[in-house]
């Protein structure tokens, strides 16, 4: 749901909205579910996206994808790449990430895997 024009606060929101109003985030779900309805609750106020008819649909997309190659384990897309260059590839393959988002995503998970998480009012390490 990351778009360069709409503001990442809320963009890392818009999973949660998603939630409140259709019930779960399953991937399984959101792709069996009606592409109207599903484009109607996407954009009730606040809408979890600044175009989010498009959005939903490539919401709905992505989640067919995840059921189809990934078992519906969207985790596998990162878990079971071999590599950056893979998972960069794999990346790639869903709608609405291009070069750049997969190469930020990378470098996230890459961040991520190189130290422990830590936990809320632990010093920096």
């Amino acid at each position: 749901m990351l778009d360069q024009q709409y503001p990442m606060e809320h963009a890392f929101l818009g999973p949660q909205k998603v939630i409140g109003r259709f019930g779960d985030f399953d991937p399984a779900a959101i792709a069996a579910a009606d592409p109207e309805e599903f484009a109607a609750l996407c954009s009730t106020t606040p809408a979890i996206h600044r175009f989010p008819g498009s959005m939903a649909a490539r919401l709905q997309e992505v989640a067919r994808i995840v059921v189809e190659e990934y078992d519906g384990d969207a985790s596998r897309i990162w878990t079971e790449a071999a590599d950056g260059k893979d998972l960069a590839k794999r990346l790639q393959a869903l709608p609405g990430f291009g070069a750049q988002k997969a190469k930020i995503f990378v470098a996230l998970v890459a961040k991520r895997a190189r130290r422990p998480a830590r936990r809320v009012g632990e010093g920096r390490r």
